[in-house]
């Protein structure tokens, strides 16, 4: 369980750690090549190692071990990291396979290391699946909705489709990774003469699978685990719903920002999806404020009622404001408003920091009252509440408009649509604002 910090990790020490271990890997198996291994040959069964490690870190990155957390900031952030792990991981098994080769390979590990690459590809493209959009080319999107709407493929999305099928195969990537680890055991030709390169290679695998065996069969036992009710369901706007619920027993400390893993009983059955907490510690309820991006977050108004089970898993994340400066930004988008309601809500006398607040919304924003009346009581603290189908889309310009002073002395913090953050985030870098004093809360990862 996490409580408020006074102190907080560097961002970049998971990211630096991680480039460390990988140079660190290639240095070694350049000082121990063994004389006689071709080069080409080499090259590939390295890059092969090096996949292994990638994807062995990625299975450490969602063990859901506190110390990650720390490690990366917090767990979103190592999700997020784990999935681009992973992704580099099968790119380097294109030149593994072209150019290693071994006319002595065992009979069980070129089979093994067909199994696993076909199923942590297949795995790969169907996390790419739900965000098609931010990979397929603005020309071809019509070809790719035509394609999903076609009936075979409204059967295939009918079976496989939604979080739950999704998380209960996804789970399944360390079994491919452990046998694309025994086929290098096997068919690695330099592990003969050069034992370092063997069990170097064992150690950063078998680290991998055992954090994979950990998660998989004992992590639920050392959970955080709380029992909730369902108080209240309200739609608050057309597509989104707050959810309140009530503590059976000791409630979930959390500190403002913070997001949770919620099991919900449904009238279909049980869910499970992260969400941020948009309450008060304070509050004797604890509130979600969830807009409906897909699986059954559409129907939650018709799916759960007052009474119904829930159980609170955490919480996770850093995304704080105590961690920034004098100064600060605070960008919300749509449903992204929910840390900072946390924030605000929160608050209990003078805010320390002078801080603009910017929420922009399609139509009437909703809490936009609540969030005026809060701004109204602190004398530091001005909210700016963007309807951008009258005033159009925020820009940077308008937000830098308000920083009065230094631009490497403003903290921002945002959340909100994807796209609309990377294209701050680049913008803000480009004015001046420093990469470390900008911090955005992944609310999108799963």
């Amino acid at each position: 369980m996490q409580g408020p910090r006074s102190a907080f990790v560097a961002r970049d020490v998971g990211p630096t750690t991680i480039a460390a271990l990988a140079v660190a890997q290639v240095v070694l198996w350049i000082v121990a090549r063994p004389a006689g291994e071709p080069t080409g040959s080499y090259i590939g069964q390295l890059l092969g190692a090096e996949s292994i490690l990638l994807l062995s870190i990625g299975l450490v990155l969602i063990s859901t071990l506190p110390w990650v957390e720390e490690w990366f900031d917090g767990i979103d952030r190592a999700a997020i990291w784990h999935r681009r792990l992973a992704i580099t991981g099968l790119l380097l098994l294109v030149p593994h396979i072209l150019l290693s080769s071994n006319p002595n390979g065992t009979t069980l590990g070129g089979p093994l290391g067909i199994i696993g690459a076909v199923g942590m590809v297949a795995l790969a493209l169907w996390a790419i699946l739900p965000r098609w959009r931010s990979v397929v080319p603005r020309p071809l999107r019509r070809l790719v909705v035509a394609a999903r709407e076609a009936p075979v493929a409204r059967d295939v999305r009918e079976i496989f489709g939604g979080y739950e099928r999704w998380r209960a195969l996804h789970r399944t990537t360390g079994l491919f990774v452990a046998a694309a680890f025994v086929h290098g055991v096997l068919d690695g030709t330099p592990f003969d003469d050069a034992p370092v390169l063997r069990w170097s290679y064992v150690g950063i695998g078998g680290i991998g699978l055992a954090f994979y065996v950990y998660r998989e069969l004992l992590a639920r036992h050392f959970q955080s685990l709380h029992d909730y009710q369902v108080d209240a369901v309200r739609e608050i706007a057309p597509g989104v719903v707050e959810v309140a619920m009530r503590p059976l027993g000791r409630g979930v400390d959390f500190v403002p920002g913070q997001f949770a893993m919620i099991y919900l009983e449904a009238k279909d059955g049980w869910h499970r999806h992260p969400f941020t907490i948009s309450s008060a510690p304070r509050e004797g309820l604890l509130r979600l404020t969830v807009k409906a991006l897909g699986d059954y977050t559409s129907r939650l108004a018709e799916l759960i009622e007052p009474g119904m089970p829930a159980v609170i898993g955490g919480p996770h994340g850093r995304f704080n404001h105590a961690k920034g400066t004098d100064r600060q930004v605070w960008i919300a988008g749509g449903v992204g408003v929910a840390p900072f309601l946390s924030w605000l809500r929160a608050l209990d006398g003078d805010l320390p920091q002078r801080v603009d607040l910017f929420y922009s919304a399609d139509g009437e924003a909703p809490f936009a009252q609540e969030i005026r009346d809060i701004a109204d009581r602190h004398a530091s603290l001005r909210a700016h509440i963007i309807d951008t189908a009258v005033e159009g889309r925020l820009t940077i310009e308008r937000v830098l408009a308000t920083a009065d002073g230094a631009r490497s002395a403003l903290s921002v913090f945002m959340c909100g649509p994807r796209g609309m953050l990377r294209t701050f985030q680049t913008q803000l870098r480009m004015a001046g604002v420093p990469a470390r004093r900008i911090h955005r809360e992944y609310f999108d990862w799963r």
